[in-house]
């Protein structure tokens, strides 16, 4: 079940979840993941490393995508398998909008695919897989 009680079915749809790409989150994403390069909070060395703008980091879009996915299915649920790929960079005053489908239920384990879009096209797809808690637990 989701977070909301409802069943879970292959095919079902995610709401999606909007997140809007601020210089403050790359930049605190990158801090707490302790990602220093400096493409990650420093415009002027991004841009003379042929980048228009700084950029997220692949730390803090897989804790995006992870928070996503135990937003949908509850606080107890757990994450037993990310596989992500990025795509197009996550630039500042751009948003990024999640996605995901339900792919396969197995018992209590559900693996979902996921897709980040933003104004450039795919920043991150894959698949995750989470075990919900037992049905007397939720």
């Amino acid at each position: 079940m989701t977070a909301t009680g409802q069943p879970v079915r292959a095919g079902d749809r995610l709401a999606p979840l909007v997140v809007p790409i601020t210089r403050t989150l790359i930049v605190a994403g990158a801090v707490a993941s302790r990602d220093y390069q400096d493409v990650h909070h420093d415009a002027e060395l991004a841009r003379e490393k042929g980048s228009p703008d700084i950029f997220m980091n692949i730390l803090t879009t897989n804790g995006l995508v992870g928070r996503y996915v135990t937003d949908r299915f509850g606080p107890r649920s757990e994450l037993r398998k990310v596989a992500i790929r990025l795509g197009a960079p996550n630039y500042p005053g751009d948003t990024m909008t999640l996605t995901g489908t339900v792919m396969e239920v197995d018992g209590g384990t559900v693996r979902v695919r996921v897709t980040g879009a933003n104004g450039l096209g795919h920043h991150v797809t894959g698949t995750v897989t989470v075990a919900l808690p037992p049905e007397e637990e939720r």
